[in-house]
This record gives C-alpha cells, sequence and structure tokens, in this order.
C-alpha cells in the first residue's frame, strides 16, 4: 500500500492542493477528504481482487471484457502513467537543482540513476523495495508536518473546511474536480491489485480473508499518511498565501 501512496502524494496532487489553499483558503478541505476515503475504498477493493483471484486487475480485465475494450483500457493507462511519470520526472530534478545547484540535465541524469537503482531493489526481495519507499514517504509526512507548524494556521478554519462542504462559483468547483483527478487514477488501481496476487498466496479462503485483514490495515495506515500530506499542502497554503490575499 506505500508503493501505491506514492502516486497519491505526485506533483498533481501539490499543484491542485496548493493551488486550492491559496485561492479559498480551507474551503476545500472537505475535499481533500473525502478523495481519501475514495482511495481506501478504491485500493483496498484492487487489493482484495489481487489476493481473492491470484490474477491483476488488468488480467480480470482481458479475461472479461472485449478485445476492443481492454485495448482502450491499456492505451488510457499507458497515457495517464506516462504524463504523470513525465511531472514526477521533472519535479525531481529540478528538485536536485534547487537544493544543490546541479544543472538541470545533470540532475535529470541522476532522477533517471536513482529511478532505476530504487527499482532495482526488487531482484533482492518486495520487502527492500518497499522498505525504502516508506522511508522516502516518511520524509515527505515529516517536511510537510514541519511546514505546518511553522505555518501556524487557525484550527477553526482547518475544522469548517474538513467538515462544512462548500464552493464559492465554479473555480473551486474546476479545483475540486482536480484534486479528485489527482488523487484517483487508473494506473494505481491496476498497480496494487498485482502487488498483492502473489506476495502471499491463500491457499484456502478462510486465510485469504485473513491476508485480506491484514491488507486492509495496511490500506488504511498508507492512505491515511497519503492524505495528511494532501492536506497539509493544502493548510499550508491558506496560511502562508491565502491569508495574505497572495493566489
Amino acid at each position: 500500500a506505500f508503493i501505491a501512496a506514492v502516486a497519491y502524494v505526485d506533483p498533481g496532487n501539490f499543484a491542485t492542493n496548493m493551488a486550492g489553499g491559496a485561492q479559498f483558503g480551507y474551503l476545500l478541505l472537505w475535499v481533500v477528504l473525502t478523495a481519501n476515503l475514495m482511495a481506501m475504498l478504491i485500493q483496498s477493493m484492487s487489493a482484495k481482487l489481487g489476493i481473492a483471484t491470484g490474477m491483476n486487475l488488468p488480467e480480470v480485465c482481458r479475461e472479461r471484457f472485449p478485445r476492443a475494450v481492454s485495448f482502450l483500457l491499456w492505451l488510457q493507462a499507458e497515457a495517464i502513467a506516462m504524463a504523470t511519470d513525465l511531472a514526477e520526472f521533472i519535479g525531481a530534478a529540478i528538485g536536485i537543482n534547487l537544493l544543490t545547484g546541479l544543472p538541470l540535465f545533470p540532475a535529470a541524469l541522476v532522477t533517471g540513476a536513482a529511478t532505476f537503482g530504487i527499482l532495482g531493489l526488487q531482484a533482492y526481495g518486495f520487502r527492500r523495495l518497499e522498505a525504502v519507499i516508506a522511508a522516502l514517504v516518511g520524509v515527505i509526512v515529516v517536511a510537510f508536518g514541519l511546514q505546518v507548524l511553522l505555518a501556524k494556521p487557525s484550527p477553526s478554519g482547518i475544522g469548517h473546511g474538513l467538515f462544512v462542504p462548500g464552493f464559492e462559483g465554479k473555480e473551486s468547483v474546476l479545483l475540486a474536480v482536480g484534486i479528485l483527478g489527482a488523487t484517483v487514477m487508473p494506473h494505481v488501481i491496476y498497480l496494487h491489485s498485482a502487488l498483492t496476487q502473489k506476495r502471499v498466496v491463500g491457499a484456502t479462503p478462510e486465510v485469504r480473508k485473513r491476508i485480506f485483514r491484514f491488507e486492509l490495515i495496511d490500506v488504511v495506515i498508507a492512505m491515511t499518511l497519503a492524505g495528511l500530506i494532501n492536506m497539509s499542502m493544502l493548510i499550508t497554503a491558506s496560511a502562508v498565501f491565502h491569508s495574505r490575499g497572495l493566489d
């Protein structure tokens, strides 16, 4: 679940949450909360499919849908994955450039090497890859947690934004749609079913149900952390930019 959770803290989430907080303050916090609850449901269903059937979601689609439908779903997932990865790759290169002063092209080469290095950990077993990904998510959680503390947001504003749904004009509705779109992405739903299908294979329905109960805990923890990161982005933007009239 932590590998899937990385997709929920990508540049698309950064952009929509920061823009939402800067333009509308705490207004759209409830959208982030709702999107995260939706992500928990969808990712748990994807994991359940892999555990229960031993097949991943693309394999089930290929088996159950006409060939033309499966082909279109494949093209959709590839296009969205490439668009997302491009933003993440460029974002990482810009981050290295800002932190170290390294020019963008060498920073992009470092990003590529780091990406293949992390993926190469799969050759030594899935636990090492999961541990590195979880550690990286942990760094993001700590960083944004500190930002929220430094921003000194309004507790009453946070509470109102979380639990009182509302919009302010069509621009806020468009941003809400952007937050949803950046949160629930098809390729990550496909991925989660593949991560669970052969990780621990249950011989009986009772064992598979037990495996799924543990996976459900995993999903709730990972998606909660991703949700807190997204909320902290919006809260920080609200406290730092919106409160000063900077959108």
